[in-house]
């Protein structure tokens, strides 16, 4: 699996390469029900990328890739946001306004 879209949007990694990555961050989590919690659990294991020759004990590269929220009109890009650590991410009222 490749990452050079991730990369290539600037996104990070969380690597431990940066300590201070959690300074600012905003980490609120959603309000959901447990079954919701088991869909999203269930998705999750589904929809990650796990590479066939991953051995016990290692991290997949795609668990460590932090991605990010993006507003696109037409060919510009009107809003980005790269999250610092997983559960970042930007108010829904602040991404909804520059929709409008």
């Amino acid at each position: 699996y490749e990452f050079a879209a991730y990369e290539a949007a600037g996104f990070g990694k969380l690597d431990g390469s940066d300590p201070d990555a959690a300074k600012g961050a905003k980490l609120t989590p959603p309000n959901l029900s447990m079954g919701d919690w088991f869909k999203y659990t269930t998705n999750l294991m589904a929809l990650s990328p796990v590479p066939k020759d991953l051995k016990f004990g290692e991290i997949p590269e795609g668990v460590l890739r932090l991605g990010g929220t993006f507003v696109v009109d037409g060919d510009e890009v009107v809003y980005q946001w790269s999250d610092k650590i997983p559960g970042d991410y930007p108010e829904v009222d602040d991404v909804l306004k520059v929709t409008k």
